[in-house]
């Protein structure tokens, strides 16, 4: 009863200081998200703000400084009941800023950028987006913290110490990470997404870090952790991770998917999920062991989607496991 009654009057007051920011100030710019399409529709992605956050960091400075630039991204104001529009199709920001546009799909694939406007101001944001090309073999969907990017997730205080007291030109990619995602995608022949619990704060962040790693350029899912009507932060680990797998299995009905994470933040459960809910759609699980490896609940989920027919690769580093799913993907 305490924590609602405090969920409550938190959530009411976010509201109310919101709108109050977002009357004051009369600015309004677009965040742009990677977007994706579906067979019906290119789904546009972002966020209006009142202003963009962008820190230029320097190798050499200190992690105070890094703490006070990384702390800076989660001090947004967003603008909620604003009117975006892309050529005739219009779409309003929800109550954290979000939008979403849906533009009829047609004969583009690659990579194409959506010119994004708001209603009654001048210029335009181009939002990219992935079209996957029919020649796709399957997709890849990948976890981030410590599946491709060095953090420590599998334990709280060193997560938050890595993620907070970091920069973008200090953050480390795992070079094996780079090299076994460029071969499975491809040239970008096969789409790359990338799934986390991470806030959508950090998505520029992330890119910038992913480019300067040459990591493959992909759609992000991250996750809203704004307060909700009825959650403290909405939605959980792992019902954020699968329900945004669903959304890639729809989106591409005709692929299967390899699902690629790691064994320190409950990856090996949500995957098998992901397989028991979608037979024949996944091709194989690939599973990073960072820190002290796969704990008993784990090692049983990675057992259930072998027994599913699935076949799992789980080790240190993603060595060799490339050719293994090309030879997987050639048999299918």
């Amino acid at each position: 009863m305490i924590k609602k009654t405090l969920h409550a009057i938190a959530w009411r007051a976010e509201r109310l200081l919101d709108r109050i920011k977002g009357q004051r100030d009369p600015r309004r710019i677009i965040e742009p998200y990677i977007g994706y399409a579906n067979p019906d529709h290119i789904v546009v992605r972002g966020r209006v703000l009142t202003a963009l956050r962008r820190n230029a960091p320097i190798p050499t400075q200190s992690r105070w400084v890094n703490f006070k630039q990384m702390f800076s991204l989660f001090l947004t104001d967003e603008v909620a009941n604003v009117t975006v529009q892309s050529g005739q199709i219009n779409a309003i920001s929800d109550d954290e800023g979000y939008f979403t546009l849906l533009l009829p799909r047609d004969r583009q694939s690659g990579w194409v950028d959506i010119p994004v406007t708001i209603a009654g101001q001048t210029g335009q944001t181009l939002c990219p987006v992935l079209v996957p090309g029919g020649t796709a073999r399957f997709g890849i969907i990948s976890d981030i913290d410590d599946t491709v990017l060095k953090t420590g997730a599998y334990s709280l205080i060193r997560n938050l110490w890595n993620s907070l007291t970091g920069n973008a030109l200090t953050r480390r990619i795992f070079p094996d990470a780079v090299t076994c995602l460029q071969s499975l995608s491809e040239g970008g022949r096969n789409p790359v997404y990338y799934v986390s619990s991470s806030p959508w704060n950090l998505h520029h962040f992330l890119d910038r870090i992913f480019d300067l790693a040459d990591l493959v350029k992909g759609p992000k899912f991250l996750r809203d952790l704004g307060l909700s009507q009825t959650q403290f932060v909405t939605g959980t680990h792992g019902d954020h991770k699968g329900g945004a797998i669903d959304v890639l299995m729809a989106a591409n009905p005709q692929l299967g998917y390899v699902l690629m994470g790691d064994t320190g933040q409950h990856d090996a459960m949500v995957y098998r999920d992901a397989v028991l809910r979608h037979p024949g759609r996944v091709m194989a699980v690939v599973l990073r062991k960072p820190g002290p490896g796969p704990d008993a609940q784990s090692r049983a989920a990675m057992d259930e989607i072998r027994g599913a027919g699935v076949p799992v690769f789980s080790a240190v580093d993603f060595a060799g496991v490339a050719p293994s799913i090309e030879a997987i993907a050639a048999q299918d």
